[in-house]
Order: C-alpha cells, then sequence, then structure tokens
C-alpha cells in the first residue's frame, strides 16, 4: 500500500512508525505489531518497524514516523513510500536452531544479529534468542562469530593517536557499589594512558557505570564529538549506546535486563565487542566471584580462560584478574550514592570508602604494569602517588568538564530511613543479589537520587542503636516495599556480639 510519509516531533528511542486505525485494518497490523517500509526509487531502502495506531492523528494515506526512522530511510514529508506487512524474519529460522542446541555458522549469527539492529525482530523474538544462549549455551567458534557480528553492526571509533597507549577496562558485574570505573580512568589518563571508556547502562544491578556518571555530565556524544573529547582529555566516561557502535549489543542488554538473565556467551561477545571497537590494545577484565556474586571462583576460572583465549584470537593483550567479590563495595549503591564515594576516594577525604580505594588501585596498578608506565610490582605505587597528588581528581574534573557536566549538583532522594542494630552485634554476611533487588527496588536505576548507604561491611561491629544501612526513595510507596523486601529477605545477616 503506498502512503504519504507525515513527520511528528517524535523520538521514540528506535524506529517506530504510526498508522491510521482504519489503514492498519486493510493492512491487517494491530498495535506493536510490524510494517515494512520501503522507498519508492531506483535503489529503495527499507526497514521493519514497530507500529502505533491512533484514530485521528494520522489520516488514512498517511504513515507518521518517529525521528529515528526518518533518519534511518532519509524521508522527507509527503514523500510516498511502499507499507506492508512484515513477513516473518529468515533469522527466525537459525533462533529456532539455537533453541533446539543446534550450533550456528557465521552467516546464521550474522542474519541474527542484522535483523536485531535493523529492529527485524520483536522483542519476544530477541528475548528467544536470549534464552537459547541462556539455556543451549554457545562453544567458543560461536562465541567469536557473535562478537565478530556485533562488531560489525555499528561504527568503530578511530582516534588516529599514533604511539598512544590505548588501553581499556571492564568488570563483568554482579557487584552493588564497585564503581571503580571513574577512578581507575582518572588515574591511567592522568598517567598518559588513553582510556576511551564506553560502558552499559545497569543490567541487574541499581546503577551501571553510564548510571552513574550521567548524575553528573552528558553521557551521549556523537563520534565526532568524543573523538574531541578524548583527544582534549585523553579519555570519556559514555554510555556506548550513544554512538551507534555496536548497537546490537545495546538493544540486545536492554532485553537482558526485563528477562533478569546474563547468558555467558553475550556477556564475553558484549564486553569484546566494545573493547575492540574502542581500539584498545591493552585491555583489562575484572572477574569477582563469591557466593551471591554473578559467578564461582570455578566459574570465574573458566570465564578468566576464554577471556584469554579471546584476546589471543584478537591479538589484544588482555589481562584477566579475579577479585573478591563476597559483598558489596563502597558505601553508596544508587547512581548519586556511589558518584559521591567517587568523589570522596578521588579526593582523598577521610570518610572515602576504603574498599574502592583499595580495589580501584590494585586495578589502576594493573594497567599501569600492562602497558608499560610502570614497572612490574610498581602499578599500585605509582596508581596511589597520582591519586594522593590530586592529579586524578584534576583529570577527572577535566573529562567531566569536557563532557558538559558540573560536580556540584547532587541531591538525594525525597526520603529516607535509617534501619538501626536493635542489639549489639555484628555483620557475618552481606547477600550481593539481594541487596542489587533491594536497590532496584527503592527505584534504581531511574530514580538516579534512591539507593542505599552501608556504614559498615563484613565483621562491622554495631552497638544497639547504631546505623546498618539508610535507604533512599523517592516515593513512600517505594519505600514500604523497600522496608518490607529488607525485612523478610535479610540482605544483611546480623550475629549478636
Amino acid at each position: 500500500m503506498e502512503l504519504k510519509v507525515k513527520i511528528l516531533r517524535w523520538s521514540a528511542g528506535i524506529p517506530v512508525a504510526m498508522l491510521n486505525e482504519d489503514t492498519a485494518n486493510l493492512i491487517g497490523v494491530k498495535t506493536k505489531g510490524r510494517i515494512f517500509i520501503k522507498t519508492l526509487s531506483k535503489n529503495p531502502d527499507g526497514i521493519s518497524t514497530i507500529v502505533d495506531i491512533a484514530k485521528t492523528l494520522v489520516r488514512k494515506n498517511e504513515v507518521a514516523v518517529s525521528s529515528e526512522l526518518k533518519e534511518r530511510l532519509n524521508l522527507s514529508a509527503g514523500q510516498r513510500v511502499d507499507v506492508d506487512l512484515s513477513s516473518t524474519p529468515k533469522s527466525m529460522i537459525f533462533i529456532k536452531k539455537k533453541m533446539n542446541g543446534k550450533v550456528l555458522s557465521q552467516v546464521e549469527v550474522n542474519e541474527i544479529i542484522k535483523d536485531v539492529v535493523d529492529n527485524s525482530l520483536s522483542d519476544a523474538e530477541i528475548a528467544l534468542f536470549i534464552s537459547s544462549m541462556y539455556e543451549k549455551g554457545m562453544n567458543m567458534k560461536e562465541t567469536i562469530y557473535l562478537i565478530n557480528a556485533i562488531l560489525h553492526s555499528g561504527k568503530t571509533l578511530r582516534l588516529n593517536l599514533k604511539h598512544k597507549l590505548v588501553a581499556d577496562k571492564h568488570s563483568i558485574g554482579g557487584i552493588p557499589g564497585n564503581r571503580t570505573t571513574p577512578i581507575i580512568v582518572s588515574i591511567c589518563a592522568a598517567a598518559g594512558l588513553v582510556m576511551p571508556k564506553s560502558s552499559s547502562r545497569a543490567i541487574t544491578a541499581p546503577a551501571g557505570t553510564a548510571d552513574v556518571i550521567e548524575t553528573i555530565a552528558k553521557v551521549e556524544f556523537s563520534l565526532k564529538e568524543l573523538e574531541k573529547i578524548v583527544k582534549k582529555t585523553g579519555a570519556c566516561l559514555i554510555w556506548g549506546g550513544s554512538l551507534e557502535i555496536v548497537p546490537a549489543d545495546e538493544k540486545i542488554i536492554s532485553i537482558e535486563k526485563m528477562l533478569n538473565i546474563d547468558p555467558e556467551a553475550q556477556l564475553l561477545a558484549s564486553i569484546m565487542s566494545k573493547k575492540l571497537a574502542s581500539g584498545a590494545k591493552y585491555i583489562l577484565i575484572d572477574i569477582p566471584y563469591g557466593k551471591t556474586a554473578k559467578v564461582t571462583r570455578g566459574k570465574a576460572l573458566e570465564l578468566k580462560k576464554k577471556f584469554e583465549y579471546l584476546g589471543k584470537h584478537f591479538h589484544k593483550i588482555l589481562k584477566v584478574v579475579l577479585t573478591r567479590g563476597d559483598e558489596p563495595i563502597g558505601n553508596g549503591i544508587g547512581p548519586v550514592l556511589e558518584i559521591i564515594d567517587i568523589k570522596k576516594v578521588l579526593s582523598c577525604s577521610k570518610d572515602a570508602p576504603q574498599d574502592l580505594r583499595k580495589k580501584s588501585l590494585f586495578l589502576s596498578g594493573e594497567l599501569l604494569e600492562m602497558t608499560g608506565k610502570a614497572k612490574k610490582g610498581q602499578g599500585i605505587k605509582m596508581a596511589a602517588q597520582i591519586l594522593d597528588s590530586g592529579k586524578a581528581l584534576a583529570k577527572f574534573k577535566e573529562i567531566i568538564k569536557a563532557q558538559k557536566g558540573n560536580l556540584n549538583h547532587l541531591k538525594l532522594a525525597k526520603f529516607k530511613k535509617d534501619i538501626t542494630a536493635a542489639r549489639d552485634s555484628k555483620i557475618v554476611e552481606i547477600d550481593n543479589k539481594k541487596i542489587n533487588s533491594l536497590g532496584r527496588i527503592t527505584g534504581c536505576p531511574l530514580d538516579k537520587s534512591a539507593g542505599l548507604y552501608l556504614y559498615k561491611h563484613v565483621g562491622g561491629k554495631f552497638q544497639k542503636g547504631e546505623k546498618i544501612i539508610t535507604i533512599y526513595t523517592e516515593s513512600k510507596t517505594r519505600m514500604r516495599d523497600a522496608i518490607k523486601f529488607y525485612s523478610e529477605q535479610k540482605p544483611i545477616i546480623l550475629k549478636n556480639n
């Protein structure tokens, strides 16, 4: 069916179209169904897209398009396009093949990822692919195919920085707090490394690095803007989803959030594709392990081998470190609370969380030694000198300023509740997964000012009436839910002294 394009001031984050109710009935599509829009030209271009339906906003002979769809097909108002019901994408055959436990080829994985990027697969269909990876797994060949497909689904960062040491660091996540990245980037960039750090938003935790930095600065930039920032400061702290770098990964991650699962093959592919796209030669991978971490020590060792294999395959200098993840790192959990911890560590404040400082120095030291900036065994010492001298804080401020940020407008949530010790006691265990769940119940990461503040860690002693944890929320309802969860699930286990 030929229809005229109507341009609306409408951004949906993904390509979306809108049809008149009568037109939708003729085509045979319902709300959230999919249509295929094709330009009418000598070299036609087309895309499958989700459709919304309206009674009056769009006429019967029109199709309204979101700004993303307008840009994707280079459409103009009044232009005529062909609109039809979208056919089942070919990649569904390959997704079903993986659901049956079969091994996929590079061509088949490419087709799936292409359809993810082109919006040809619905969220439910992408969820099937994620679930099949989770249930059936992928061997190393398939994982490499997935990395290749995700990497080539978007753009790569080409900084043309000759004779520069480009490095990157990544944690597999799962530990509340643990916001080492901004500290590491600041220390290493101050030492002369180039650190173009792109991060994801939170998947299962209350905050990701991008969510945290967004409390004080912009995290979405074009590639051209990003190149200017990195050339000026030697680093950046941005959200990867805004750059069209590995766009397939961001789409898959958004579905993983809803499913609350993180398949191993996708975890490996997500991390490696981002590192390869950033142009990093030196890559440090942090794998926290523990009883309530994402992985056990045994699983961490398996992942270590796989990352090292991938590093060799892609000709990168890659090191994997295993770190203890038995409890949260730092005191704050939630975007604003975590940036407060970061500022304290960078400012060398007396009340800075020492576990966060210690881990940040360790990982910074590893990178400084890997790149030859520090002699073997001297990395932590060099990192500490940079931090204590104020150079890391100055570099952090420089990066935030370049990202149009401001460090002085942090505000905590409207409601807060102190949970206190009923008697003299000490902490014997903190459950990471339950703390993550509690953090999300408070409203994180959407409510950036919400979250939790832990006063002590495992082994910490309390006298009767002392604060164990403070809960911050933007609504009374969320506060009631959070207090109920804390009371019933007991994320912090206390033992009487």
